[in-house]
């Protein structure tokens, strides 16, 4: 192992020390389940003390679908007044936070709804940070700079896959740049959180695909990395095995409450898992692939998790093996065995969901810097199980290219 690798060891180790620590609140948000459990959203509210929030969502969600006028509904009934930014766009840039971030300070809102998948999240943790925080998100990405803690924020996921409502990260992304911009800190946890299984019944057969995968993505990186703490392994674990049981149920039976609601708890159990344990290569590529081409994250993390998890090979044998048999892929045979059997069924469901092996996005002459760029993110942060390097990063690049 040479220098640099024995400083991200070091580094990653010291990391490992303080998440496992009380020096920040890790309990689980205060949680309302079950299939229209988002009408008891406005009295849960008002119960809080809350008379005035901020609605940020998508115009998809909220003018095509109409998904929220139940909420809308019941926030009058309740007396909750509210005020809708229903402008995040995919991939939220510092544009749309600000813009969030106006619209709650004119209308002198006290506490935020996030509601949709991982973009509404992360425009409404990042615009409550700049609320709270009074400075530029340009100054709070990266770990542990958001100094003070948010307005009350209740997350309701519409898709079964970020965690977000759970997490201690939003990603920012930067138009001028291409680049996305983590931040992370414990202090962008949501306090309360809806399960509502009927939010995610129209999702469309993909996007319950990617999204289900990406909670895989991250109860697999969690998992296998070397950050581990209190709790972690068993939500990763409850993860998987809800993942495998359920997510091609509902790709191919989308009214399927059961699975919806399993799929929705798995994806929180995940969320529970990395946003301490942290994740690896596979976000730090897909991070770049989205920032360079607007390759959905989800749809990313799908399609690179096998490669990444080939690339680990050895290092990562004995935890995949654990997640084999979880997952009940294989209960017997070396750890070997288990492990590369892991890695073909991710495979196998991809391909029976319909997602694709690479990208015909990828340019020859952006691959250098896509992989200068996730090592930057992942190094010395990621506890993988196995350090890359930039040669590594470029080869596993251009396998992802069609």
């Amino acid at each position: 192992m040479n220098l640099k690798h024995v400083y991200y060891r070091v580094y990653q180790a010291g990391f490992k020390l303080v998440m496992g620590t009380n020096l920040f609140n890790w309990k689980e948000p205060e949680l309302l389940e079950g299939a229209g459990s988002i009408r008891r959203l406005p009295e849960f509210v008002k119960s809080k003390g809350l008379d005035n929030v901020l609605i940020v969502t998508d115009s998809v969600l909220n003018q095509k679908l109409h998904v929220l006028d139940s909420l809308y509904e019941e926030m009058d009934k309740a007396g909750v007044s509210y005020a809708v930014f229903d402008g995040v766009q995919p991939n939220p840039t510092i544009q749309n936070i600000e813009a969030a971030k106006e619209a709650y300070v004119n209308h002198n809102c006290k506490g935020i709804i996030a509601f949709g998948g991982g973009s509404p999240m992360d425009c409404a943790k990042a615009a409550g940070a700049i609320v709270t925080n009074n400075k530029p998100v340009s100054k709070m990405t990266g770990l542990l700079k958001v100094r003070h803690k948010l307005p009350p924020l209740f997350a309701v996921p519409t898709t079964a896959g970020t965690g977000s409502e759970v997490t201690l990260a939003a990603v920012v992304s930067d138009e001028a740049t291409h680049k996305k911009l983590p931040m992370n800190d414990p202090k962008l946890r949501a306090k309360y959180a809806v399960l509502d299984p009927e939010l995610t019944v129209g999702l469309p057969p993909h996007i319950t695909s990617t999204t289900g995968m990406d909670a895989l993505t991250h109860a697999v990186e969690a998992y296998i990395g070397r950050s581990n703490v209190a709790n972690t392994e068993d939500y990763a674990k409850k993860a998987v095995k809800l993942i495998f049981d359920n997510i091609e149920t509902a790709y191919a039976d989308g009214k399927n409450i059961e699975a919806r609601g399993a799929m929705l708890k798995a994806s929180y159990y995940a969320g529970m898992a990395f946003t301490r344990a942290y994740v690896g290569y596979v976000h730090a590529i897909g991070h770049q692939l989205g920032g360079y081409y607007h390759v959905p994250h989800g749809l990313a993390m799908a399609t690179i998790l096998p490669h990444v998890l080939d690339y680990y090979g050895e290092t990562a044998y004995k935890r995949l093996a654990d997640l084999a048999e979880v997952a009940g892929v294989k209960t017997t045979g070396t750890d070997e065995e288990k492990a590369k059997a892991f890695i073909a069924e991710v495979r196998a469901m991809n391909e029976r969901m319909g997602i694709g092996t690479g990208f015909d996005c990828i340019k020859d002459e952006d691959i250098d810097t896509i992989a200068k760029r996730a090592l930057k993110e992942g190094n010395p942060l990621y506890p993988v199980p196995k350090i890359m390097e930039q040669a590594d990063c470029v080869a596993l690049i251009k396998e992802l290219k069609n």
